[in-house]
């Protein structure tokens, strides 16, 4: 049976429903991840989950540990990752409440850990990034968002910022020119260390506000936090619950889902991290 790993943002600190077996602290060779490692069943699969901002919510974007974070959930024997994320949006189409399922995500942020291939190498590593979410995995998301009938939007570039501070008015207007739809904190560098573990990834962002200049005011979190648990966190749950009974359904939690790492030779982690 594939483990599926879900990784929650802003508004998804705990998974609803989830009959938990247990949670483990995971020591990593990058420190210790954002919270336990939760596993357990939810509407009949079996699922790890991982507040990526802690539980309760306390670490901010440029202060998650995205690599502790991602090596624990693959030594927990996850085998495909799905992220939750809280985002603005930027094109006219991602109002509050909209689903977007990103096929395309341009890096903003700096000083970010943002590799495993450091140090003291064997060799120097690339991996190929074209397409940074895993297509199959992509297509599970939209099939599920489509057969509940929500509204969303199957393709997008994902725009992630430094934080934590909120985005300028020109800083929107760059990323609109630079083709990005929406705007959030936490995409990156989560997608690629995922593809450096081979692990594949994709993201479930969910619109809980318009980018700066985008609405008739400024953006507060008085506005945004009330709205997500209303309109938000309900809705991720009901589609979370969805999808897994969508995978188990067609078989799909039956077999490995490896299939988004464009048939790369294998890669090859520094020796001092595998033991």
């Amino acid at each position: 049976m594939t483990v599926h790993a879900i990784i929650g943002g802003t508004g998804l600190t705990q998974l609803d429903g989830l009959v938990l077996r247990v949670a483990k602290r995971i020591e990593t060779p990058y420190g210790l991840p954002s919270a336990d490692i939760l596993r357990g069943h939810y509407v009949g699969g079996e699922v790890l989950f991982l507040a990526r901002h802690g539980h309760p919510h306390r670490i901010p974007p440029h202060e998650v540990n995205y690599r502790a974070n991602l090596w624990a959930l693959k030594e927990a024997g996850a085998e495909s990752v799905v992220a939750v994320n809280a985002v603005g949006g930027i094109h006219a189409a991602m109002g509050a409440g909209h689903f977007c399922v990103p096929h395309q995500i341009i890096d903003y942020t700096y000083g970010r850990a943002h590799t495993f291939f450091e140090g003291e190498l064997e060799q120097v590593t690339h991996v190929d990034f074209s397409y940074p979410y895993d297509e199959s995995l992509r297509q599970r998301l939209v099939a599920a968002l489509a057969a509940e009938g929500f509204a969303f939007s199957s393709h997008g570039a994902y725009g992630c910022t430094q934080g934590p501070r909120l985005e300028t008015v020109a800083e929107i207007a760059r990323m609109e020119r630079d083709g990005c739809d929406i705007v959030g904190m936490t995409g990156m560098p989560e997608a690629v260390l995922a593809r450096e573990l081979e692990l594949p990834y994709a993201c479930l962002a969910l619109v809980v506000n318009p980018a700066a200049g985008k609405s008739g005011g400024i953006i507060t979190m008085a506005q945004i936090e009330p709205r997500w648990p209303r309109v938000s966190a309900r809705h991720v749950r009901c589609w979370l619950a969805f999808w897994l009974k969508h995978l188990a359904a067609t078989g799909l939690s039956c077999r490995r889902v490896t299939l988004a790492i464009c048939n790369l030779p294998p890669l090859r982690l520094p020796d001092r991290l595998l033991h």
